[in-house]
């Protein structure tokens, strides 16, 4: 590593290696929290010390252009000393979610993120495999974990947009997990990205619990991810709408089915949507009810709040991670 970059372990970072066996091992799943600004990450930390869970926060390529990657790391560095000033011991993973090239994986690790994911999902299944695989050489050779996909999310999220979901292939992971050497496989079997999951008025399909139950079969014992698992907490889409919004129809996965995928082999649930319905559900609350106020403190305070309320109610009863740390 050259001047400039620096190791996670340096950071107080953990890798998701640990994480996953417990998880694994325990019938629980590590939340997975993205952030895009102070107030998010302080809620995050906040969230999981106070419910002893561990957590992997969370950015996205357009994520990490908007907080300027040196002010990233400082932030990280001073994500873990907040937990740790609570008194908290809890395991901190910063992981880069979508990363779409070898090179912003590179970037990452070289920066001190303990953990990337490099998604292929969208190429040829040869070409994913090949790419995956020069992701992995590098990053293992850091101690860095490296997350995979195979199968394709509906929705969108940042950079990612798909049309049409593909569900996983069960009969590609076992070749795949083989050739690339990923610590982790995100899957697609139901969930999609962003707040408009499914259509207003239709009955939300169940998860592919089949898919899930035959990709154990083929790698028992091997970390799963689901990305794209907000539930979309209708409070909140209330109350943007009450306040000036418009999100009309705006539907998630139900919390059962991710509580029960959490005691499977899924390890790691991504949940980026709920954290910025809330943000925005409570800005405009406040905004709206003090028309004389221009202190962002006072309205990002009002949302961090909030946040931490929704995330330690996550934790406990959708990946059933607290106290697990």
């Amino acid at each position: 590593m050259g001047d400039d970059t620096v190791h996670f372990s340096e950071l107080g970072l953990a890798n998701t290696r640990e994480m996953f066996a417990k998880a694994m091992a325990g019938g629980y799943a590590i939340p997975a929290y993205n952030f895009n600004n102070l107030e998010q990450l302080q809620a995050i930390i906040t969230a999981c010390a106070e419910t002893g869970s561990p957590v992997i926060v969370q950015v996205s390529k357009g994520a990490r252009d908007y907080a300027d990657q040196t002010m990233l790391r400082y932030m990280a560095m001073g994500a873990v000393a907040m937990a740790r000033k609570m008194g908290s011991n809890i395991p901190i993973c910063l992981h880069l979610d979508h990363g779409d090239s070898f090179e912003l994986c590179k970037s990452c690790v070289d920066s001190g993120f303990s953990s990337v994911m490099i998604d292929g999902s969208h190429l040829p299944y040869e070409e994913n495999v090949k790419l995956t695989r020069q992701v992995v050489e590098y990053a293992h050779k850091f101690d860095v974990t490296v997350e995979g996909e195979l199968g394709v999310l509906a929705g969108i999220e940042d950079e990612v947009s798909a049309e049409h979901s593909t569900y996983t292939r069960p009969e590609e992971v076992e070749d795949f997990v083989k050739k690339t050497g990923v610590d982790s496989l995100a899957i697609s079997i139901g969930t999609s990205h962003g707040a408009y999951k499914f259509k207003a008025g239709q009955a939300v399909p169940p998860l592919r619990f089949d898919i899930l139950e035959e990709i154990e079969k083929r790698i028992p014992g091997f970390p799963i991810v689901l990305h794209g698992a907000s539930s979309v907490v209708q409070e909140y889409v209330e109350l943007i709408n009450k306040y000036g919004g418009k999100m009309e129809g705006a539907v998630g996965i139900p919390e059962e089915q991710l509580r029960r995928a959490a005691t499977s082999a899924v390890c790691k649930i991504n949940i980026d949507s709920d954290g910025r319905l809330v943000v925005t559900a409570k800005v405009r609350e406040y905004l709206a009810n003090n028309p004389g106020e221009f202190d962002p403190r006072k309205y990002l305070g009002a949302a961090r709040k909030e946040l931490v309320k929704l995330l330690k109610e996550k934790n406990a009863t959708v990946l059933g991670s607290a106290g697990k740390a």
